[in-house]
């Protein structure tokens, strides 16, 4: 819940497999724009390809993973915290969980609105600075206590989790601490760490994960002081109450600018990082948008109508600022999984009180087969959630590995097995699930809000990366070192010279990848014997995971430079992943909390054996339907459909949207001429 991106929105920047095509006074007067021509897929590819962190300086378990390398041993045993940050962290818990019991998320989802009341008690006491390092005025937390706050937050209002993240995450601290000057961090941290509530700003109306596409732009000065910003900006959020955001424009070429010694150099633009201040003039807030869940998301539509913004506050350098958004998501995902962890904790506490309270056919209907299949999965499934989180944190906040496949496998997984938790939980519930707590609350039952679970839960497969994009951003790191490999083989536009000089290059990787596919430790019934029962599933994932590479070569040999196109494919690759993923962070994190004697410790044992379980059931599924399934078929149907072969089949309803306006509204022109809905937290 850490972008601008809202529940119609693809993604925040993504790298893909393939072409994805789905993140005031004025100024003076200015040059005319350039016509904009659209991008094509391949003006898109060469963007976020530049944008590409390429280089892998240090290992990564998600990457070795699938080339069929299982190493246990970056992520178990799981790395811990200093004696000094545990005891910060946790006095910081106490204090933030007496503080949340004294608000009500009733009165959130009632009012759309979080009181700006609960926004200075939680300035107060620091968090709105937990990532942000002590000499700035933050709390300087690591990442597991970050979010674990975010958790608790969560269980009282997810809105309160969102705009935390929204601001902490991607918002103007981040990228500021990661990439900005010294100047800049000393101006923006303190100030933020303080309260001021801040905002990503990248997704436009025509622009997702496309951001080729971006018509936001910024054009420096005569005098180089300064860049002139326009355009507009869908999904802000924290944008209708934000004091500070930092935003992605893209820079216009211009020659050189200034004087001496302060002379920009010519630059050929790109899109570009800048942090701005919401009160300047120009900037308009038009709409604040209204969700299925997420009440009181301070979410909108932001106007920039010649906006002066100065060039000090320009981060990194033009032309840098997709590469900015990439690096920050990757520590900034781990909101998501918190909250959605936080979610499953949440649904297994109603689901066993419930399923316990509830007598039917002579037995509470705990006892019944049916329910106790869908509470066996809620526990396990939350288990997992858990420990996905807190081994990601853990592994992050070390910076000894490369985590960036590991945050998207996160994210991913998380989003999609927390919804299908609350789903199973308001089935449990049947009626009283689907019916509001208000409504239950007013005819004298327990106030369960199963139903704004489902909705709140629902975003997460969209914010930050829709399920979709977060899929071919995986595939293509997955399928990298392949791509590396076959050179010329992997582009469509090549000789057949080029493919043959390819060819010969390609076999000397493979011939020494291929062979390390057939057997490994997976083999050996002796290996990690030490884990007990866990044993035979951290067999299961090594064994898996070479599985798993060699039919990404098979797809590959199969289809070569037409395997971007598989999206369905790929996307069944990075599932079994992230369920290979998740099996191995569940097996570390049990023998974590058992090392450490942690709470559970007996226990959690039964949790991740029972979660592996299940997980491989779903990962035997995902294999089969690698190579049967209906692909074709469907890929060939939908085709057809949009061709109107079947509008028959639409008739005999009627559609309340036709008429209601364009599918994308255009781009605006000129001074906006809506009032300004920008509100300042009193």
């Amino acid at each position: 819940m850490t972008t601008d991106i809202g529940p119609a929105a693809a993604s925040a920047p993504s790298t893909t497999a393939g072409p994805v095509t789905s993140a005031p006074s004025p100024a003076g007067p200015l040059p005319a724009e350039p016509a904009r021509k659209p991008s094509g897929p391949e003006e898109s590819r060469a963007v976020m390809e530049a944008s590409r962190q390429t280089e892998w300086e240090r290992p990564s378990f998600a990457k070795a993973l699938y080339l069929g390398d299982f190493q246990w041993d970056l992520i178990h045993p799981v790395p811990e915290s200093s004696a000094g940050d545990v005891e910060r962290g946790d006095a910081f818990l106490r204090s933030l969980e007496e503080l949340a019991r004294t608000m009500d998320g009733s009165r959130i989802e009632a009012e759309d609105r979080i009181p700006d009341e609960y926004l200075r008690s939680l300035a107060d006491i620091g968090a709105f600075g937990m990532k942000i390092p002590v000499e700035y005025g933050g709390l300087g937390l690591p990442l597991a206590y970050y979010g674990r706050a975010l958790m608790l937050l969560g269980s009282v209002h997810p809105s309160i989790g969102a705009l935390l993240s929204a601001h902490q995450s991607i918002g103007v601290p981040e990228p500021v601490k990661m990439f900005g000057s010294a100047e800049q961090k000393q101006e923006f941290l303190p100030r933020c760490a303080a309260g001021a509530v801040t905002a990503f700003l990248l997704t436009e109306p025509d622009v997702g994960s496309d951001p080729a596409r971006l018509t936001t732009t910024a054009q420096l000065s005569e005098d180089g002081q300064s860049y002139i910003l326009n355009g507009s900006k869908l999904w802000t959020t924290n944008g209708v109450i934000a004091e500070l955001v930092v935003i992605m424009a893209k820079v216009l070429p211009h020659e050189a600018a200034g004087a001496a010694p302060d002379t920009v150099p010519a630059g050929k633009g790109g899109i570009t990082a800048f942090v701005v201040e919401m009160d300047s003039p120009g900037i308009t807030v038009e709409n604040r948008n209204s969700f299925m869940g997420l009440k009181g998301l301070e979410n909108g539509v932001t106007r920039f109508d010649g906006v002066r913004v100065p060039a000090a506050n320009r981060v990194g350098r033009e032309g840098q600022g997709l590469k900015i958004a990439l690096t920050t998501l990757n520590t900034g995902r781990l909101s998501i999984p918190a909250l959605c962890a936080g979610g499953g904790k949440w649904s297994l506490k109603i689901a066993r009180e419930w399923s316990a309270a509830r007598v039917q056919w002579g037995q509470p209907i705990g006892e019944h087969e049916a329910v106790a299949s869908k509470i066996a999965f809620i526990a396990a499934t939350s288990f997992a959630l858990e420990a996905v989180f807190e081994v990601y944190a853990a592994t992050a906040e070390a910076g000894m590995k490369d985590v960036r496949i590991e945050a998207a496998l996160a994210k991913l997984w998380t989003s999609e097995m927390s919804y299908t938790i609350a789903d199973e939980l308001l089935q449990i519930r049947g009626g009283r699930g689907y019916e509001t707590a208000e409504s239950l609350r007013a005819r004298g039952e327990r106030a369960v809000p199963a139903e704004q679970l489902v909705r709140d839960l629902r975003i997460n497969r969209i914010f930050e990366g829709s399920t979709e994009i977060m899929r071919l951003l995986i595939a293509r790191e997955a399928v990298d070192a392949h791509l590396a490999a076959a050179g010329d083989l992997a582009r469509a536009d090549a000789t057949f010279a080029e493919k043959a000089r390819a060819a010969k290059d390609a076999s000397g990787f493979y011939a020494k990848w291929l062979p390390k596919l057939l057997a490994g430790e997976g083999n050996d019934p002796r290996a990690y014997r030490e884990f007990g029962a866990l044993g035979k599933h951290l067999r299961y994932i090594e064994r898996a995971s070479r599985r798993l590479a060699r039919h990404t070569f098979a797809g590959m040999g199969r289809w070569q430079a037409a395997l971007e196109r598989r999206q369905v494919f790929l996307g069944r690759i990075v599932d079994i992943g992230a369920e290979l993923f998740a099996m191995a962070a569940a097996c570390s994190w049990s023998e974590h909390l058992r090392i450490v004697g942690a709470d559970g410790a007996d226990t959690a044992r039964d949790l991740a054996e029972a979660f592996c379980e299940q997980s491989r059931r779903r990962v035997e599924a995902l294999f089969n339907a690698l190579w049967d399934n209906t692909d074709d078929a469907d890929r060939h149907l939908a085709r057809r459909v949009l061709a109107g072969e079947f509008t028959w089949l639409e008739a005999g309803v009627l559609d309340p949207s036709e008429g209601t306006g364009p599918w994308i509204a255009p781009r605006p022109e000129g001074h906006s001429t809506k009032a300004d809905l920008r509100r300042k937290v009193s």
